[in-house]
């Protein structure tokens, strides 16, 4: 059936940490449709939607519980269960924190983070994933090397929010005109799957959310050929922390993850933060606020006596670490742990080689501001030393300088913030993929972070409600998707023109607006004191820590 590419879907409310909390838009289903498939462990039935013609499988455990001593343990394969499940449901989100609020990075916590009730609930059994394919009919004899291209989502949230039910993965097979099947993944958030420090490294595992998301690609590997989808065609596609773990899987174990588990890989606003080996100063006093919190400090067992302690004990000790970061920062974040992530994050970028044979980057044009108090005090000197607390003065003092014409002090630490967490290490990877790598920037005003999310989980309709614009843009990370090039159009109405490979002359392809409303899609090419500021904090990422 011809299937409509709708807008308005639904109600979509974007927030701060990019994600987005999206209502089920209205859907005829029909349950003599719906299909079940068998999986080693699990059978499960979906719910086929006979208005879009996809069958969506809501809830699939994809790891065991990861409570009691599973906590801080890496994931594991879950135990099988008999009958039929029914995958109709969106799974319970992960324990949800949040982001710093503090005017400076050493102030005490401040208390706790509120958040607005949201759909579903919170458990710690959340390691679950959404998986959407089109038609009704599975294929009979399943194949992990024949079917459709695979899009693998990762959320964003900092790596302390956001879950599955926010990123309808209907909205993307209707952009891809049902011709891949769409997987949508739950990881551990917070102080559940990023503590890190010497103890968790000797009894548990640090980066216990990056290895979820590790076992859920693997999961796909194994498993998506039953939704008739192809483990060889798999893209990785995440936006803020979701395409911070991007980047994170793409410099896994020093860049050669064996068996690949993904081909080409996408970032929305890449997220890289400070990345401090497992058991630097900052990690092992976030475990110790963790036992002040939990009353664990005197413990013979630390780690075992967090694994039992309350769940509500450790929430509001997730909350009240999450909210004593400098503002705008993140305390719950990926580690070096010399195992899964080997060395800092840009020294195997820089080395060149990476795991996924192609990428395919977009950024906003003011990534920072959303992560600056607009009303901030301190000098861009002074800025700069909170963000990243192991910068040398003459260094702090070199920022400053660089910033020094944009403007006034607030938005030059706007640009600060944006340009060294975000927009830089987008470059740097695009540098590593040469003649590999495609880049975008989203423009329309004010092109704040986040704010490109709405183009493509479109299930209400965005700021600029322009159908030929919106189709040029989420066609170009389908395109990309399914053939591996940017520029095979599965959409003759398509106004994107050819896009360069970013080596090109530094091309990147321009999506924005004119001021009478009309769509601008248009190669440009980076700006040159952009790529001046990025090449200064290339070289002091031992001190930033990236």
């Amino acid at each position: 059936m011809m299937v409509p590419t709708l807008r308005g879907r639904g109600l979509l409310l974007a927030s701060l940490w990019g994600t987005a909390v999206i209502a089920s838009p209205s859907k005829v289903t029909d349950s003599s449709a719906s299909p079940a498939v068998n999986l080693p462990y699990a059978q499960y039935q979906g719910t086929y939607n006979a208005t879009s013609n996809i069958t969506s499988f809501l809830g699939i455990r994809y790891a065991a519980s990861p409570t009691g001593d599973l906590r801080w343990a890496s994931p594991q394969a879950p135990a099988y269960v008999a009958g039929v499940q029914q995958a109709n449901a969106n799974p319970d989100m992960c324990y949800q924190a949040g982001y710093g609020g503090n005017s400076t990075a050493i102030v005490p916590p401040a208390g706790l983070v509120t958040r607005a009730t949201t759909t579903p609930g919170t458990s710690e059994d959340c390691l679950f994933l959404n998986v959407f394919t089109p038609g009704s009919n599975l294929p009979e004899q399943p194949s992990s090397t024949d079917g459709l291209p695979v899009l693998v989502w990762i959320h964003g949230g900092g790596y302390d929010s956001g879950y599955a039910a926010s990123f309808n993965g209907e909205d993307l097979m209707i952009d891809s005109h049902n011709q891949m099947v769409v997987v949508v993944i739950q990881y551990r958030l917070g102080l559940f799957g990023f503590l890190a420090g010497n103890e968790v490294k000797a009894s548990g595992a640090t980066n216990a959310g990056m290895l979820d998301q590790q076992f859920a690609l693997q999961w796909v590997q194994e498993n998506i050929g039953s939704f008739g989808g192809n483990a060889e065609q798999v893209t990785i596609w995440g936006q803020s922390a979701g395409a911070g773990s991007v980047l994170q899987h793409m410099v896994a174990h020093g860049g050669n993850t064996q068996p690949p588990l993904f081909k080409y890989a996408i970032t929305s606003s890449t997220f890289l933060p400070s990345q401090y080996n497992y058991n630097d100063t900052i990690p092992q006093l976030i475990y110790n606020d963790a036992l002040n919190y939990t009353g664990c400090t005197t413990a013979s067992d630390t780690l075992a006596c967090l694994r039992a302690v309350d769940v509500s004990t450790l929430q509001t000790a997730n909350t009240n670490l999450a909210s004593s970061a400098f503002y705008g920062s993140y305390v719950f974040v990926p580690v070096v742990d010399g195992e899964f992530i080997t060395e800092r994050p840009s020294v195997t970028i820089a080395g060149g080689k990476l795991n996924g044979e192609l990428y395919m980057a977009v950024g906003n044009t003011h990534e920072g501001n959303d992560f600056v108090n607009q009303n901030e005090t301190l000098t861009p000197v002074d800025y700069a030393a909170q963000l990243f607390p192991d910068l040398t003065q003459a260094q702090a003092e070199e920022i400053a300088l660089l910033y020094s014409e944009l403007g006034t002090p607030v938005e030059q630490a706007n640009y600060i913030m944006g340009d060294s967490i975000f927009v830089c290490p987008t470059y740097y990877l695009l540098s590593a993929y040469p003649g590999r790598s495609w880049k975008g920037l989203f423009a329309i005003p004010p092109g704040l972070h986040g704010e490109d999310v709405i183009y493509y989980f479109n299930s209400t309709a965005p700021s600029y409600d322009n159908p030929t614009f919106i189709d040029a843009f989420v066609q170009s990370f389908m395109s990309f998707s399914m053939y591996g090039d940017v520029n095979q159009k599965f959409d003759p109405m398509n106004i994107t023109p050819y896009w360069y490979e970013y080596e090109y002359g530094y091309t990147e392809m321009l999506f924005n607006e004119t001021e009478s409303g009309a769509p601008v899609v248009t190669p440009i090419t980076t700006d040159p004191s952009l790529i001046q500021r990025c090449a200064y904090w290339s070289t002091i990422t031992n001190n930033t820590a990236q």
